[in-house]
């Protein structure tokens, strides 16, 4: 038997275990509502992505638009979908990073992207 009431510190532990895996799930569900933007090209092109990188929504500007030069347009839409998705692992990390440090640092969690 563990002196100090052994039983009660693991119960205590588990349920603190337990705490963070909700406030973890809740975080994630809040960042999966959560859209997030970026641009490019001034704004001609603009990406949203929800916190968790999903892309939800793409606006070009007509005149980002030209039929000869298609490559351009092409560049806009990755870059403006780079930085959604940079701005969406920002709000991530602020988000789960608290979170993940009280389970050692996030590292090798299976399901996060940091």
């Amino acid at each position: 038997m563990i002196p100090g009431g052994g039983q009660s510190n693991m119960q205590q532990l588990l349920q603190q275990a337990q705490k963070m895996q909700q406030d973890l799930a809740n975080a994630q569900e809040e960042l999966a509502r959560t859209e997030v933007e970026g641009q490019a090209g001034g704004g001609l092109v603009r990406a949203t992505v929800t916190g968790s990188g999903e892309l939800r929504g793409l606006v070009i500007d007509p005149k980002a638009v030209d039929p000869e030069d298609t490559e351009t347009l092409a560049d806009l839409v990755v870059a403006a979908v780079q930085a959604a998705n940079e701005n969406a692992q920002a709000l991530q990390q602020q988000k789960l990073g608290p979170l993940t440090q009280g389970l050692g640092g996030g590292s090798g969690i299976p399901g996060l992207p940091f």
